[in-house]
């Protein structure tokens, strides 16, 4: 997965949380309890990312959540239809997820996980299927992995010597 570091300082982002677990550490005189928050955040103008934040109380495992996820934010190339330039399989662990372009006035048509990170990236035109493992936060991450898989049809033409009208 290609990373372009994007400052996230100038953009505005807004936030989503996609999971809250409760996790357990069984010790010596019984069990620590814990929360770990599976966060998105984006721009809404191709721009998006997620992070997991771990603490003792809710509100603090979202805080370092969004920190975590403004830390690695990625780049979208969104085409003239607010949809994606071209199909791709994202994948990361087991699991997979299908991005498809759609024309306009299709809308998202995607699952839960999959949908936080399309709709936070300002892609308004997709289709997605989530295959294999249906894990929050593998779900999120092989999404993530998909669009930052992505390339334009300017950097396709550069890549092959032609230019984008022989494509």
């Amino acid at each position: 997965m290609k990373r372009t570091i994007i400052d996230a300082k100038n953009l505005e982002l807004n936030e989503k949380v996609v999971s809250i677990k409760r996790v357990t550490k069984v010790v010596k005189g019984g069990r620590n309890f814990r929360f770990s928050a599976l966060v998105v955040v984006g721009d809404g103008n191709g721009h998006v990312g997620a992070g997991i934040g771990k603490a003792a109380e809710i509100p603090e495992a979202i805080r370092k959540g969004k920190e975590d996820a403004a830390k690695n934010l990625i780049s979208v190339p969104i085409d003239e239809n607010k949809s994606i330039t071209h199909d791709f399989i994202g994948k990361f662990g087991s699991a997979s997820v299908l991005i498809k372009r759609a024309p306009e006035g299709t809308g998202i048509i995607a699952g839960g996980p999959a949908r936080a990170v399309i709709e936070l990236a300002g892609i308004q035109n997709i289709r997605t299927k989530s295959l294999g493992s249906n894990n929050k936060q593998n779900v999120v991450l092989a999404t993530l992995a998909g669009l930052a898989a992505l390339k334009t049809p300017e950097e396709v033409a550069k890549s092959r010597g032609k230019s984008v009208e022989e494509l």
